[in-house]
């Protein structure tokens, strides 16, 4: 798979040249992850703390609310590193610093060490420094105690001259059981499918920039179709991975839903098709994922209006079900519950809703056996999520700050508060 790549200098993103010449500025740095982001992780990177002359702190944590962003650049100590993955990195980088002393104190599976190298030779000190080793002896060295490695061909980076696929085989096969993510040189689709079918990811910066490679032709640059037209079956599901239905695609549409971030599809009959166009029913792009055969795409989408289906459910299977269900309707209800109501007198008055806040989860702090509190349970989810439709909460946004909790590595007491 394609990782987009963010470098920054200054507050920008910026593209060098062999780590050293300035090829581009490519200014604000969040627009780019909204977009990047559609493919997944985002690979973040300061080079201003990598260089010693400052740092991009206020700027990638702006980035991690936006996309999930492995973080890297002058990450030199465990507490550096249990700082990013606290704030929400998915992973972090680690270069000169991956020793075992440091990454023993550190979730190996959130943790990834760059090794840099010139005509398969570590380097440090800005590329400048030859160490002796190989990489291969260092993944060695450092076996077990990452989840993964990032390999610059540092005599490939920012020329857009193709990457080194012979040595990325053998890099694999060194792996092991850690993931392997390449740079420098990944240039076109056929390098990234290339990559994929030896196991690697893809690290991909001046390609994108210079829109050489477009984004969406990256993503899908893996996928193969066994059907006479070449299409790829699309699923289409909510923020809750709520299955809304089956379309198809092909690389024009994967590209105009990129461009612009909505559901964008191949119809058989119409050709082109940007759902909810005439309907109102759009659908914003959150995420593009590939199946593991590589011949399937999944998109995530926020559903809007009445639904998918061109029966005017939420999908076409009929209407959403379980939590997601109930917080949809609760939220439709704020604006239309029935006059006197519960559900309108809950919206309508505070002093109540609170009330049943905290009878409902005394309730549910006293019940013993499985029966009641499964029915003190429900009664708490439902005033919680009448709360929570109250100001405007959706279920996926408490996923969400779950999710960010989950990735703390510094965990807190969790004593009762007096």
């Amino acid at each position: 798979m394609i990782i987009p790549s963010i470098d920054l200098m200054k507050g920008n993103a910026v593209q060098l040249v062999g780590g050293r010449e300035m090829k581009l500025n490519a200014g604000d740095p969040r627009p780019i992850a909204e977009t990047f982001k559609l493919a997944g992780d985002v690979a973040v990177v300061d080079l201003d703390a990598a260089l010693g002359q400052g740092d991009n702190t206020d700027t990638i944590k702006d980035l991690l609310k936006i996309a999930p962003c492995r973080v890297g650049g002058g990450i030199r100590s465990v507490d550096k590193a249990i700082e990013w993955l606290d704030a929400g990195a998915t992973r972090i980088v680690m270069g000169t610093a991956a020793k075992p002393e440091i990454l023993k104190e550190l979730p190996p599976e959130r943790v990834i060490a760059a090794l840099d190298a010139t005509h398969g030779e570590v380097v440090v000190e800005g590329w400048r420094k030859g160490t002796g080793k190989t990489v291969i002896e260092r993944m060695k060295e450092l076996e077990g105690l990452v989840g993964g490695f990032l390999v610059t061909f540092v005599e490939l980076e920012g020329r857009m001259q193709g990457t080194n696929l012979e040595m990325v085989k053998k890099l694999k096969d060194a792996a092991g059981k850690a993931d392997l993510t390449i740079a420098g040189g990944v240039t076109t689709a056929a390098d990234i499918a290339a990559v994929d079918r030896m196991g690697a990811d893809a690290q991909v910066g001046m390609a994108l920039y210079t829109d050489t490679l477009p984004l969406a032709d990256g993503i899908v640059a893996p996928l193969t179709s066994d059907r006479p037209d070449g299409l790829w079956p699309t699923v289409v599901v909510d923020e809750y991975g709520v299955a809304l239905g089956l379309t198809w695609s092909n690389l024009e549409s994967v590209r105009e839903a990129v461009k612009r971030r909505r559901g964008v599809y191949h119809s058989r009959s119409r050709g082109l098709w940007v759902k909810g166009e005439t309907s109102g029913a759009t659908q914003e792009l959150l995420r593009i994922n590939l199946d593991c055969d590589r011949d399937a795409l999944r998109f995530t989408v926020r559903q809007s209006g009445e639904g998918f289906c061109h029966l005017n459910t939420w999908s076409c299977w009929g209407e959403t079900e379980g939590l997601p269900g109930l917080s949809r309707l609760l939220a439709e209800r704020k604006q239309h519950a029935p006059a006197g109501s519960y559900t309108a007198r809950l919206f309508n008055d505070p002093e109540l809703l609170k009330a049943k806040l905290l009878e409902e989860a005394g309730e549910l702090a006293a019940a013993t056996d499985k029966a009641n509190v499964a029915w003190e349970a429900a009664d708490v989810i439902y005033f919680t999520l009448v709360a929570m439709a109250k100001a405007g909460v959706k279920l996926s946004d408490v996923e969400a700050e779950l999710a960010r909790r989950a990735l703390k590595v510094t965990r807190r007491k969790g004593d009762a508060k007096k």
